[in-house]
């Protein structure tokens, strides 16, 4: 399992490579070779490659948040865990969060999502349960779930915008 954290848990002083390269290590057995080629593919995945030398201090937030999707992608998880990867990004990072998270779906990758941004989750999702206050309130595909009446009460406060147009 790989996972990344509602708030970013970078190590902030080292490059991007390095931060990644560390979430390759849970792999047992792996040459420090093969360790460095996971960590380096995994930037390229993400679209970080060109980015690998820079102090992920530097990077912006954005780019933060897909050095840690990226260091969880290094340990070849069978599934991954992203806590609320779309908080503090903008409408385009957004969007390049969407178009990642399906390229991993198509590749087989399970991901289990934390998120309360509805429209991200409802783009992504084959299937979606709804927690509030810890109960669970619906569960099911997409389109179905976020027509549920617990649902719009406790998250959308109206149809969803992506269904009204």
């Amino acid at each position: 399992m790989g996972r990344t954290f509602q708030n970013i848990r970078l190590f902030h002083s080292l490059t991007a490579y390095d931060n990644v390269f560390i979430g390759a290590f849970p792999q047992g057995g792996a040459s420090v070779a093969a360790l460095r080629e996971r960590a380096l593919a995994a930037l390229d995945f993400v679209g970080l490659a060109g980015r690998a030398d820079e102090i992920v201090a530097s990077l912006p937030y954005g780019h933060q948040r897909l050095v840690e999707i990226a260091r969880a992608l290094a340990a070849d998880p069978s599934l991954l865990l992203l806590d609320e990867p779309g908080a503090g990004l903008n409408l385009t990072e957004k969007q390049n969060l969407m178009a990642l998270l399906r390229r991993l779906r198509s590749l087989g990758l399970t991901i289990l999502l934390i998120e309360h941004d509805m429209d991200l989750v409802a783009r992504i999702s084959d299937h979606i349960t709804v927690l509030n206050f810890g109960r669970r309130i619906a569960d099911g595909p997409p389109r179905e779930v976020l027509r549920h009446p617990d649902v719009i009460a406790a998250y959308l406060g109206e149809a969803p915008a992506h269904e009204t147009a």
